[in-house]
């Protein structure tokens, strides 16, 4: 386990592999551990990242943190420490938020994002994230229980009480079509949205509506066999598509999943 101190509190966080540094956020549901598969497959070329954000995993819960803006501090914060000056940023669901913010806040830090399971309206978000703000509520516990993925199981409960409710509320308030238009008319950055085609968690309806777009660094790519965790459903495809937009050098508008992919999901 490693950790750093940031603002007067413990940040933990873990690190494989060597070469050009990637960081990845996590979500609402877990902590920086579902990560781990999606970071040792392409540690082989980069240096990975993943930390837990405050209130999550096993980083601070000792005072409420969990703005967006709070986040974004906390990822300027942490490259620092780790003497990062640029590095892409893998997010999902709140991490994919927030990795947005950052990069629209601070583009020369964060030039290229995978948004995973992003959510791009308020309404996109389904509801029993804040019906779980109650930390011994019943319809927490039974919802919970329903998570497949042992990764996401073994830290969910470690969630502090109101980081769900709080960070789910921020990121509401978000304006993500504005941000996009920002990131869309940028020289350098480049946004690639990920979603899964089954997702209950987050309504995938408002990144099939950007197909068709002509942006040149702006892409929506869909997996059709995945719901929120496409990283754990469809990893081996996930990874591909990962390393692909890692290579990419200026236009994400030749990225698309591999024709045997598609046969695949036929």
């Amino acid at each position: 386990m490693s950790a750093v101190v940031i603002d007067g509190g413990l940040v933990h966080y873990e690190a494989f592999g060597r070469g050009r540094p990637v960081l990845f956020l996590h979500g609402w549901l877990g902590s920086w551990r579902y990560w781990m598969p999606t970071m040792e497959a392409i540690s082989d070329k980069y240096r990975t990242y993943a930390l837990d954000l405050w209130g999550f995993g096993d980083s601070d819960k000792s005072k409420p943190r969990y703005e967006v803006s709070d986040y974004v501090a906390l990822i300027n914060n942490f490259v620092d420490n780790m003497g990062i000056r640029e590095a892409p940023i893998i997010g999902h669901a709140l991490g994919a938020s927030i990795a947005l913010e950052y990069t629209v806040r601070h583009p020369d830090r964060a030039k290229k994002v995978m948004a995973v399971s992003l959510p791009m309206t308020p309404d996109s978000i389904n509801r029993k994230l804040i019906d779980t703000a109650n930390p011994s509520g019943l319809t927490k516990m039974l919802w919970w229980r329903q998570i497949s993925h042992k990764e996401v199981q073994r830290e969910v409960e470690k969630t502090a009480n109101g980081a769900i409710s709080t960070s789910v509320q921020s990121v509401t308030q978000l304006n993500v079509s504005s941000r996009i238009d920002i990131i869309a008319q940028s020289v350098d950055s480049m946004l690639l949205m990920v979603y899964g085609e089954k997702d209950d968690m987050i309504d995938p309806t408002p990144h099939r509506n950007l197909n068709g777009t002509d942006w040149r660094n702006i892409r929506p790519i869909g997996l059709s066999e995945s719901k929120h965790f496409p990283m754990l459903e469809e990893a081996a495809k996930f990874y591909r598509l990962l390393q692909d937009f890692l290579d990419i050098e200026d236009d994400l508008s030749t990225l698309e999943l591999k024709e045997e992919w598609r046969r695949r999901t036929r």
